[in-house]
């Protein structure tokens, strides 16, 4: 397996308060990968940094040997925790930018997921529900043919109902030789899709391992190992 993103003594501060804190990692090719932790405790800063949002203070991050940038970004999917897409518009007039924009996407593969969903190509946005808006940024997201996919709290805005079809929209739509992060404090809604886990914790990196080795080694589901590192 090759190595498609390493962190060495990554850093990030805001004034004197510090976000992230020495992180050292090195992700291979080919895994789902869960980013977890409690609200405030790096997850978002982190994905960031990795999408060229934000500088680190300390520290290097290289995604398949690019340093964040141009090149990075024509890799990498981001799907922020927040949309970012303009109401007025309609979806299919969203794709159709993203066709223009991004040499990786394909259009038939968003308006498979769009259908499987059940949501109307040619409604607007300002019409959609949050939940809706969410499914639709998500099938942008995985209509690109990247080798990694930054998604930031997926399932945090839908209802529990909806997320095993978002997490099944995610699994059957990615490249097997890509990376998908997935960022999230629902750690039982997704430890069944996940390879791999990465544990923050006030910035800090308590725990990095593969899922399998977590239940062999220490007896236990992710879920319940993290409720006992997070006390929660």
């Amino acid at each position: 397996m090759s190595t498609i993103l390493e962190c060495k003594g990554l850093t990030k501060t805001f004034g004197r308060k510090k976000v992230l804190s020495n992180i050292d990692l090195e992700l291979e090719t080919g895994k789902i990968i869960g980013l977890l932790g409690p609200n405030g405790s790096g997850k978002t800063t982190f994905i960031k940094l990795v999408n060229d949002l934000l500088t680190p203070t300390a520290g290097e991050i290289r995604i398949a040997g690019f340093k964040p940038g141009v090149e990075s970004k024509k890799i990498v999917s981001y799907l922020p925790e927040k949309t970012y897409l303009n109401e007025w518009m309609k979806v299919e007039q969203i794709i159709e930018f993203f066709s223009d924009f991004y040499e990786d996407f394909h259009a038939d593969k968003a308006y498979e997921m769009l259908q499987k969903l059940n949501l109307n190509p040619g409604d607007r946005l300002k019409t959609m529900s949050k939940g809706m808006k969410e499914k639709v940024q998500l099938c942008l997201v995985m209509a690109r043919q990247a080798k990694l996919y930054l998604l930031d709290e997926p399932i945090g805005g839908v209802d529990p109902a909806a997320r095993d079809y978002i997490l099944e929209t995610i699994i059957n739509n990615y490249n097997k030789d890509s990376t998908i992060i997935i960022s999230t404090h629902l750690i039982a809604d997704i430890e069944k899709v996940l390879d791999y886990v990465i544990f923050l914790k006030d910035g800090e990196l308590v725990l990095s391992s593969f899922v399998d080795e977590i239940r062999a080694e220490q007896g236990k589901s992710v879920d319940k190992l993290f409720k006992e590192v997070f006390k929660c």
